[in-house]
């Protein structure tokens, strides 16, 4: 039961930083939109595709270096986990809900279904991923992160003998 909790709080953590980015206009996050979107939208005038990357950069660097360190953290600390194979299961399962919980809700609910991410000027422009896109990204994501949970659980191990 604390996993669940611990996941859910892992998902928020996640969402929380999204939400405060993106304020209220999709147009402060236009570097979470598909690359033909951002495209269309530099190609009205609506945004400049260099400070687009440059804000994408600064959002998306520190954001996975918390949510890397808050997975670490919660895994050693909180589930004081030191060996290895417990600690690799952890780091896939809570990488692996992230990664599903972010196509699905945000990705097709939140941004499906949310004013905020309709930019204006480009109201005729398709922006929601297809359900197509989603599973496929999901589904690659889901099997490379067989790969990157073994490097949190060895960082979890090392965090756990300090």
């Amino acid at each position: 039961m604390l996993i669940l909790l611990q996941i859910v709080l892992y998902c928020l953590l996640f969402i929380l930083p999204v939400k405060c980015a993106v304020g209220n206009s999709g147009l402060n996050c236009l570097y979470f939109y598909p690359k033909e979107y951002i495209d269309e939208a530099c190609k009205r005038g609506i945004a400049n595709k260099d400070v687009i990357m440059k804000k994408g950069k600064l959002f998306m660097i520190p954001f996975c270096i918390v949510l890397f360190m808050a997975l670490v953290m919660i895994i050693s600390v909180w589930n004081h986990v030191t060996d290895f194979k417990t600690a690799y299961i952890q780091a896939y399962l809570f990488l692996v809900v992230m990664n599903w919980f972010d196509g699905i809700v945000l990705d097709r609910l939140w941004v499906g279904h949310s004013k905020i991410w309709i930019i204006k000027g480009m109201e005729d422009v398709p922006y929601i991923k297809s359900w197509k896109n989603v599973i496929t990204k999901r589904g690659m994501a889901t099997i490379i992160y067989l790969i990157f949970a073994l490097v949190i659980a060895g960082i979890v191990v090392l965090v756990g003998k300090i």
